[in-house]
């Protein structure tokens, strides 16, 4: 879902791989002078930011790893850069409309829909992200289309 919420986000970037060098993920995160941001679930022992302690939502850069549970703890263990940013946490999710792939709790969202609520949210406006979420909807049913009634799901790590 990555790959749809870059397309439907002008002015997004998306950089694929899993390490990066310190100096090509220096400048991606601080493109622009903007404030990066991890969006990714509260964690044990790492603080969260706070909404309102976040700089005006144009001033931000909302950092989203795509990819399974597995591979994002690798992806922060690789990128130290990434380990040290502020983390946004979402909470009282709804359950996730990707149901062409099996999650291991309802509120377990795909990229793009967490992308989408934090949006929103920092924006306070959640009817100016409903177009993500139309767009999301859309590929999903696509998805849907090519899977057979019967076939069985792909799981999240």
């Amino acid at each position: 879902s990555a790959r749809l919420l870059h397309l439907c986000v002008s002015g997004s970037r998306l950089a694929v791989g899993e390490a990066f060098e310190a100096a090509t993920l220096d400048a991606l995160l601080h493109a622009d002078g903007r404030t990066p941001v991890l969006l990714y679930p509260e964690t044990p022992g790492v603080s969260a930011a706070a909404a309102d302690s976040l700089p005006p939502p144009e001033q931000l850069l909302i950092v989203v790893l795509d990819a399974t549970w597995r591979k994002s703890r690798k992806m922060l263990h690789l990128n130290p850069a990434l380990q040290r940013l502020p983390r946004l946490a979402l909470t009282d999710m709804p359950a996730s409309g990707y149901r062409i792939r099996k999650a291991h709790a309802p509120d377990q969202l795909s990229s793009l829909e967490a992308a989408a609520h934090a949006l929103g949210q920092v924006g306070g406006d959640m009817a100016a992200v409903t177009p993500l979420f139309d767009a999301f909807d859309g590929f999903v049913q696509q998805q849907a289309a090519f899977v057979p009634a019967d076939a069985p799901r792909t799981r999240e790590a």
